[in-house]
């Protein structure tokens, strides 16, 4: 997942994922939509191919390039699980947090705890 919002974070390489929406096309037909050496955009198209964005197709002597987007669909799943609703608490779990007897026991505990300590360590 690291790798995938590595790549993500590159406004080149979020523009060629958007030039493949179009369709597949070789690199040389990607490299000719942007003010770069055809080096640049090839390592681009790698990292997009290593995060699993992008595959790639020898045909002949060009190289095509598709946009892959189960990693995105995987991501996108992670990314809406966090904003899910949390479990349910168990009806006891949530007594123990809001009576305030409880609190007030475990407040007397941590105080008496302490009590004991100093008590110890007093000359």
């Amino acid at each position: 997942m690291t790798t995938l919002f590595q790549a993500l974070n590159d406004d080149t390489r979020r523009a060629i994922l958007d030039l493949l929406r179009g369709g597949d096309l070789p690199a040389g037909a990607i490299a000719e939509h942007f003010k770069l050496g055809r080096p640049t955009v090839s390592h681009h198209l790698d990292l997009l191919k290593r995060a699993g964005l992008v595959t790639s197709e020898k045909q002949g002597q060009f190289v095509i390039y598709s946009l892959a987007t189960s990693v995105v669909e995987d991501a996108v799943r992670w990314l809406l699980s966090l904003t899910a609703s949390k479990p349910a608490e168990s009806p006891k779990s949530h007594e123990k947090a809001t009576d305030p007897t409880l609190a007030r026991d475990r407040g007397a505990r941590r105080s008496s705890r302490v009590s004991r300590r100093r008590l110890a360590t007093d000359p």
